[in-house]
Formats: C-alpha cells, sequence, structure tokens
C-alpha cells in the first residue's frame, strides 16, 4: 500500500488525463490533467511563498474545485493542510493561528484586511511570520492570480508515512479545540478502506454537496474519488431539488441526516428519480430510524451509515452487501478494530453492555498538536483510541453509538444514557426528533431533560410525553422536564450541540429548588 497519499491519487491523474474529475451544476468541467496542472503552478506558488514540507497552510475558503487543487498542491510540497470552518470567528481564527503557526494563511478575498490583521498580530506574538493570499469561489484572489503566472512544479516531496498530512481542530465544546494531526498513512489507509468497503470504481460519479473543511467532504469524499479515479459534482450546498435533477447522471450521494430528511419532503423523490444511483451514505449525527424506513419505502434503498471522527476518519460502516441496520453504525472497516470498555475500569465489555467505544488501526491519528499530555491520556497501552463515544455492539457484532461519555446523564447515582430515552420519545406519532440532556439538579445531581421537536400541526404536551414513557423505562431514567421547540441546535455537519441545550435550561430546577427552601 503507497502511504504517500499524493503518490497514492497521482496515477489516475497519469493514466486519465482527458477525464473530467469535477464539475460544477453551471458546467463547468475539470480534466484531471487540468487539475494537475493547476495544482502544480499552486505547489510552485507555496514553495515560492517559503513553504516546506512540515510547514502549515491554513485555509480558510469557500467551497470551489480550486480548492481541491490548493489541497493537491500541499500533499505534493509536504505541506500541512489546515482547513478552517469560514463562520469562525476573528479571535477563533487568531486562536488557530497561534497554535498552527502557519507559513501560510489562505482566506476569502473580502477577508483579506482582517486576514493580514490577524496574521500580523500573530507574528508579532508567536515571532512566526505568516503570509496571507486569498482564493474565491469563482477561482478569483490572489492565490489564484499568482498560480496563473507560475510555472508548473513537477516536484514531488520525498514523505513517509508517519509525515504529517493535514491538521483538524476538533469543534472544542469540551475546551480549547484541539488539532488533530492526520498522517499520510491515516488518510492513505482509511480511503482504501472505504472504497473497497464500499465499491467504489473508476465508473461511480459522485454528488458532492458536503462543505470540504471536514472529515466527511475532504477526507471521505474527496479522497475516495481521487483514490479509485472517479469524479464527482461539486455543489455549494445543499439542495434537494436540485439533488433530485442531477441524481441520473450520478452513482453516489454522501450526506448527513438532514441531506435525506429534505429530500424525502420532495415528491419528486421517488424510484424513477433515483434508477441510476447504487449508494446513499450518511454520517456525521445519527440517522433517525424513520428516515431510514422512509427513504427505502420511497426509493428501494437502504441508506448506509457510517461512524468517524475527526481523530480517526471513518471507524466502521454497515455492510455493502448484507442487512444495514437502522440505528446502528455496522462493523469495524477492514485493518480496523473496535471494543467496547467499561468507563471507569477499562475492562473490556461484553456483547448487549454499553461503555466507552474504543478503536485501533491505522487510520488512528498521530496525537493532538503540542498537546502531548492530552495525546497519551487518550490511548491505551495497547493503542487504543478512546473515542469518547458510548456504545454497544449487539450480539451479531453490529455498532450502536448511544451518545457521547460527556452527554452521559448521572441522575441519582445512576446512569442515563439520552439515546435510549430519545429513541423511546421519538417513536412517538407526534415527534419529529428529540434531545436528551443533564441539566444541574440540586437534589439529584443532575435532571434528566428532553427537548422535543414536533411535526407540523401536531399537538403533544409534557404530561403526555411523561405518560408515553411510565412504561417503557425505570423512573429514574424519565425526564424531569419536557421542552418543546422548533427545531434542535445543529453545527454545519448536522450533530446536535447538547451544550447549547444545557446553557438554555441551565437554571430550569433551581427556583423550584430555592423556593422549597
Amino acid at each position: 500500500m503507497n502511504q504517500n497519499l499524493y503518490l497514492q491519487f497521482f496515477d489516475n491523474f497519469s493514466r486519465q488525463p482527458e477525464k473530467v474529475l469535477i464539475d460544477t451544476a453551471e458546467g463547468t468541467s475539470y480534466r484531471y490533467r487540468d487539475v494537475l496542472d493547476t495544482s502544480r503552478r499552486l505547489a510552485r506558488v507555496l514553495r515560492e511563498r517559503g513553504v516546506t514540507p512540515g510547514e502549515r497552510v491554513v485555509v480558510q475558503v469557500d467551497k470551489s474545485p480550486q480548492t481541491v487543487m490548493l489541497y493537491l498542491a500541499c500533499l505534493q510540497v509536504g505541506a500541512v493542510y489546515l482547513p478552517l470552518n469560514t463562520a469562525y470567528t476573528e479571535a477563533e481564527i487568531e486562536y488557530f493561528l497561534g497554535d498552527a503557526e502557519p507559513r501560510l494563511y489562505v482566506c476569502r478575498p473580502a477577508d483579506r484586511d482582517s486576514a493580514e490583521r490577524l496574521a500580523e498580530r500573530c507574528g508579532d506574538v508567536y515571532q512566526t511570520p505568516t503570509a496571507v493570499e486569498t482564493l474565491g469561489a469563482a477561482a478569483d484572489g490572489s492565490l489564484m492570480a499568482l498560480a496563473e503566472a507560475a510555472e508548473a512544479d513537477a516536484e514531488i516531496a520525498e514523505l513517509a508515512g508517519d509525515d504529517l498530512a493535514a491538521i483538524l481542530y476538533t469543534s472544542g465544546t469540551t475546551g480549547r479545540s484541539k488539532g488533530a494531526m492526520l498522517t499520510h498513512a491515516n488518510l492513505s489507509a482509511n480511503s482504501q478502506a472505504l472504497a473497497e468497503t464500499w465499491r467504489f470504481s473508476s465508473d461511480d460519479h459522485l454528488l458532492h454537496a458536503l462543505p470540504i473543511f471536514h472529515t466527511h467532504g475532504l477526507f471521505v469524499a474527496c479522497n475516495i474519488i481521487l483514490t479509485v479515479g472517479a469524479s464527482m459534482t461539486f455543489l455549494p450546498k445543499l439542495d434537494p431539488e436540485q439533488l433530485i435533477t442531477l441524481m441520473p447522471r450520478a452513482t453516489v450521494l454522501m450526506g448527513v441526516p438532514t441531506f435525506y430528511t429534505r429530500l424525502l419532503a420532495s415528491p419528486r423523490l421517488d424510484r424513477e428519480a433515483v434508477r441510476n444511483m447504487r449508494l446513499f451514505v450518511s454520517g456525521s449525527a445519527p440517522l433517525l430510524a424513520e428516515t431510514h424506513h422512509d427513504f427505502f419505502e420511497r426509493t428501494g434503498h437502504a441508506i448506509l451509515e457510517r461512524y468517524g471522527m475527526t481523530e480517526t476518519n471513518m471507524n466502521t460502516s454497515n455492510p455493502y452487501d448484507g442487512e444495514r441496520r437502522p440505528g446502528t453504525v455496522g462493523f469495524a472497516l477492514p485493518g480496523s478494530e473496535v471494543r467496547i470498555t467499561d468507563r471507569d475500569s477499562g475492562t473490556v465489555l461484553a456483547p448487549g453492555e454499553t461503555g466507552l467505544v474504543e478503536v485501533r488501526g491505522p487510520n488512528v491519528f498521530k496525537g493532538y498538536w503540542r498537546m502531548p499530555e492530552k495525546t497519551a491520556a487518550e490511548f491505551r497501552e495497547d493503542g487504543f483510541f478512546i473515542t469518547g463515544d458510548l456504545g454497544v455492539i449487539d450480539s451479531d457484532g453490529y455498532l450502536s453509538i448511544v451518545g457521547r461519555d460527556k452527554d452521559l446523564v448521572i441522575s441519582g447515582g445512576y446512569n442515563v444514557y439520552p439515546k435510549e430515552i430519545e429513541q423511546w420519545i421519538d417513536e412517538l406519532p407526534e415527534v419529529v426528533e428529540s434531545a436528551v440532556i443533564g441539566v444541574n439538579h440540586p437534589d439529584l445531581g443532575e435532571g434528566v431533560t428532553a427537548a422535543v421537536v414536533l411535526k407540523p400541526g401536531a399537538t403533544l404536551d409534557e404530561t403526555q410525553v411523561l405518560a408515553a414513557l411510565s412504561d417503557k423505562v425505570a423512573r429514574y431514567k424519565q425526564p424531569k422536564r419536557v421542552f418543546f421547540i422548533d427545531s434542535l441546535p445543529r453545527n454545519v455537519m448536522g450533530k446536535v450541540q447538547k451544550n447549547a441545550l444545557r446553557e438554555r435550561y441551565a437554571d430550569i430546577y433551581q427556583a423550584p429548588a430555592a423556593a422549597s427552601r
């Protein structure tokens, strides 16, 4: 196996130069040779800007085919690619620049002034000069102007599998964001395992509507296409009607659960619309069993759920051939291992018992950037990474994720797993979805609390929800309060932000407690 990620991709550029790699809904196409030529010109620009192997290139730009070309250029010169969410504030960006100390910061053209101020400030503090260039969604900006004037650079950095290819920062909901260091070997092994598991070939065409500053959109979607020599249509955002229009010319869609609920809302989604599609993949957040069933009824396709995270890329997948079980994320990918352990003792648990999900394999990251103590704390002595997710493996070997360890509710000394309660609430016919959290409680430590989203026109009150749960779960697991909201707070990848809910309801049990005194 080739552990230099760029060389893994490069074979396809030389083998099929005239094939289209990326096209857009507007009709613009980029052949493999076009992408190679532009990425080589960008590589020349990077080298002229002083970027050498191991140095970081921070990229905070809108999605475009040129962003993929910049990613390839970074891999070619041995730079460490560091994408950032375009929604980050100046304060957040200043932290990332100070922590990563990049040689180059690429931003949107409209953000150049603020980017230069931030780079100068970070340079003064950290004594690391950072150049600033721009890249726009319409192939505009200073970086592309420089690339057009540059000569193509064919030199490929000599790299080992253990060399860094990228750093992705975690969301930072439990403290300051941590930079997950991903090596060439990590990304190479994972893209090959996924291509094998999901039966990708050069004949596939992917509908790409995900952001590319995240594992899912970049290191799953793009890397697989580049690995097998396939093609993809780049879309700036989720537009369900546009996806349905494009499906007859595509074979695969990767998305988050929101993609599928929005598609189901369209009367155009039927078996005829998906006749050319062979695979629908969902990840980054749990897919409701109802969505899985409804999609199958409408299209004849069982959505394939998988499980991954920033530090490991993908760990498990439901089978391509065989039963894709709603509510589960399947089995460990080839070359990887998954186990469930007791959260306190670390003992490996038997099937059917809930505990911490731990993974080991070539996909697991090198560690956290400049955080050796934090890195050491997250690994077992035998090399398993403690994901922080809570899960259970059933008797057939399917893994289900039941929540985050930090989301575990401890009420009156008893462990309450939110996913169990959410599943019962979600089964109520009036409910779209729910989220269960723990909120500080003067008597119980944490009070089990539910936030519920109702279907349009449906009516349900707190008493009815509690009555429905009364004979389903033990009394200590039942919510002390139920709130009804229009929608659950989510991040850009569709994950429910339970920390936002905890903040919203932080004081709900305090006033009654004070009154009782």
